[in-house]
């Protein structure tokens, strides 16, 4: 059972930076397409982020392009989503999920972290 762990998130002033870590605990999930989702309170999980398994081909949701990027260290089994120019609309709870290919469509992901908040402050 393939488990990811993210880690990172926390409190920070409008227009500052987080990076979020997500770990993989078995190396087979260097093979996953892995994507970032955020559920803010009262409302659906959505997509954010996503990257294929090469690191080749990225994909974001509109509402990040150009403030958040999402990469990945295949060796260290871990992906990364560095967040700046943060907005209060930002805060969150973010999660890391792993599908067989790179998608933005949530009932596509099989394994997913316990999340990680993220709280932006006006």
């Amino acid at each position: 059972q393939v488990q990811l762990v993210e880690s990172g998130g926390g409190l920070v002033q409008a227009g500052g930076s987080l990076t979020l870590s997500c770990a993989a605990s078995e190396r087979t999930v260097s093979t996953y397409a892995m994507g970032w989702f955020r559920q803010a309170p009262g409302k659906e999980r959505e997509f954010v982020a996503a990257i294929r398994w090469t690191g080749g081909s990225t994909a974001y949701v509109d509402s990040v392009k150009g403030r958040f990027t999402i990469s990945r260290d295949n060796a260290e089994n871990t992906v990364y989503l560095q967040m700046s120019s943060l907005k209060p609309e930002d805060t969150a709870v973010y999660y890391c999920a792993a599908a067989p290919i790179m998608t933005i469509r949530l009932t596509q992901y099989n394994y997913w972290g316990q999340g990680t908040q993220v709280t932006v402050s006006s």
